[in-house]
């Protein structure tokens, strides 16, 4: 079971998240010793055009990040009638040691939002392995007038984990969304945005991975 925690003027917390380790991460066991190693599949969405994800593993095997640089939903004054709604959708093929396993125990998304008062934003997110039917999406919304850092954080219970299967190669799907909607505000004169990028490298999405010894290992 997910439980859901939205942090608003979020600039301390994004230190925080990134220093100190995951509380849900921290009741499985330790990651493994040799290197992680993840290849991007497939992107595909209007938040993520062609060289604007990026992805990197923790040096400690513990996590792992999602960059984006184009990733913005917007209304108002020049802004198209699409441009309401963004979304990426990745999939990634994680390479661990042999004998090991993972789940996602926590996912946070960070960016920045301006919302002009009476306009609201949205992020949806969900992520599930090829060919398991067990998704979970969570949405958080956020109301105007708002002009700061968000972080909204999903943390799953450690008897709701759902664990890659031994010996077996399956893609992990990340999926996120993007929304805005003018609400009372009037969007020919106010601009609303939602951003989830990170063009000065300091925002990215982190995935925090539990980690378990397969059976026979």
């Amino acid at each position: 079971m997910l439980r859901a925690v939205v942090i608003a003027g979020a600039t301390a917390a994004l230190v925080t998240a990134l220093a100190a380790p995951s509380s849900a991460a921290a009741r499985v066991g330790p990651p493994p010793p040799d290197r992680v190693v993840i290849d991007v599949m497939t992107v595909n969405g209007s938040g993520c055009p062609a060289g604007t994800a990026a992805v990197a593993v923790a040096p400690d095997n513990t996590a792992f990040t999602i960059s984006y640089s184009d990733y913005l939903a917007q209304v108002g004054p020049g802004a198209k009638p699409t441009d309401f709604r963004k979304n990426c959708q990745l999939g990634l093929d994680i390479h661990v040691p042999q004998g090991f396993t993972y789940a996602i125990s926590e996912a946070d998304y960070r960016g920045f939002g301006s919302l002009a008062s009476g306009a609201t934003g949205l992020e949806k997110a969900s992520y599930y392995f090829q060919g398991m039917s067990r998704t979970t999406s969570v949405t958080h919304t956020f109301a105007g007038p708002l002009s700061e850092d968000w972080q909204t954080t999903d943390v799953t219970d450690s008897a709701s984990l759902v664990y890659a299967p031994c010996g077996a190669e399956r893609i992990l799907n990340v999926n996120t969304e993007l929304r805005v909607y003018a609400g009372s505000s009037d969007p020919l004169t106010t601009n609303s945005f939602m951003a989830m990028d990170s063009t000065d490298g300091s925002v990215s999405t982190l995935y925090h991975f539990a980690w378990k010894q397969c059976p026979g290992s």
